[in-house]
């Protein structure tokens, strides 16, 4: 079975991933996570110089640190930006990759260019503002109750820099790797309708839907584990 790198997104950290990483133990896949620079338990690192270009080398050198060959990339939300990247760059160090209701980008995009346009107005200005962008209520990732109050009092700013930073990588190698999108479907996030339809004009992916909200690793685990595994084990 091959490894699993696993890259949270906006406003998370690796531990995000906490109810998953034993499921997928005891079915006997070695799980990496990745925590990126300025959030999770690096937020003391947040500040301008925070690009999509740290992200990548984050998981670059913790996929290099592990030794991996042919792992599983996974991109939660905003971490599709960076495990696109950094796929390209780690080449045969990882194999599928699995966009967990993320950003899809193209060649020169940036994260903004998938918002919808009054989406980016308010986040840019947040950004000049502030240098970050603010984590939005558990809530509107349909979480509630004890599973709402858990995300909320670990969420930490988003660095700004990250936002209209254009994201570089070859096309044709990245479209030769098997890649699944897991849409997350109960409540769908709308930021992340123009990757819905990429990925369902695009070919080559494999789309699965799961009844769950925006952060299925804390909604619905054994749902989103089940399928890093069958990724895994393919």
């Amino acid at each position: 079975m091959r490894d699993l790198v696993l890259v949270h997104g906006a406003w998370h950290g690796a531990w995000c991933w906490r109810r998953v990483l034993p499921l997928l133990a005891d079915a006997g896949a070695r799980a990496v996570t990745v925590s990126l620079t300025g959030v999770g338990e690096k937020a003391h690192l947040l500040g301008p110089a925070v690009t999509v270009a740290t992200h990548v080398a984050d998981v670059v050198a913790a996929v290099r640190a592990e030794e991996c060959r042919d792992a599983v990339l996974v991109g939660h939300s905003y971490g599709g930006v960076p495990v696109t990247a950094a796929a390209d760059v780690l080449g045969d160090a990882v194999g599928p990759l699995v966009y967990v209701d993320a950003v899809v980008p193209a060649p020169g995009e940036c994260w903004s260019s998938l918002s919808p346009p009054e989406t980016a107005a308010a986040r840019r200005a947040t950004i000049a503002a502030t240098g970050a962008l603010p984590p939005p209520p558990a809530s509107a990732f349909g979480l509630t109750g004890g599973d709402a109050a858990w995300v909320d009092r670990r969420q930490t700013p988003q660095p700004g820099g990250v936002y209209d930073d254009p994201v570089d990588f070859s096309l044709p190698r990245w479209l030769a790797r098997s890649r699944t999108f897991l849409d997350c479907t109960t409540p769908p996030l709308p930021t992340i309708d123009p990757s819905r339809a990429r990925v369902r004009s695009q070919p080559g992916w494999d789309v699965v839907e799961l009844a769950t909200g925006r952060d299925p690793m804390v909604s619905a685990p054994g749902l989103l584990a089940a399928e890093l595994l069958r990724v895994a084990a393919g």
